[in-house]
């Protein structure tokens, strides 16, 4: 099961840089990402200062 970020995403972008597969990008409200690309590594998920990435 790919990761996802809840609406609460702040979009800092700190999860997009930590992606070692490109898998987040800059969605029109928020970042988002791509469950076909994402190895559900978890790095974006400790990155994120609001804690709004899961699983």
């Amino acid at each position: 099961m790919a990761y996802h970020i809840g609406t609460d995403c702040i979009s800092c972008g700190l999860c997009e840089s930590e992606c070692p597969v490109c898998a987040i990008s800059k969605g029109e409200a928020q970042y988002k990402i791509d469950a076909e690309i994402c190895i559900d590594c978890g790095l974006c998920e400790s990155k994120c200062p609001v804690s709004t990435i899961s699983e």
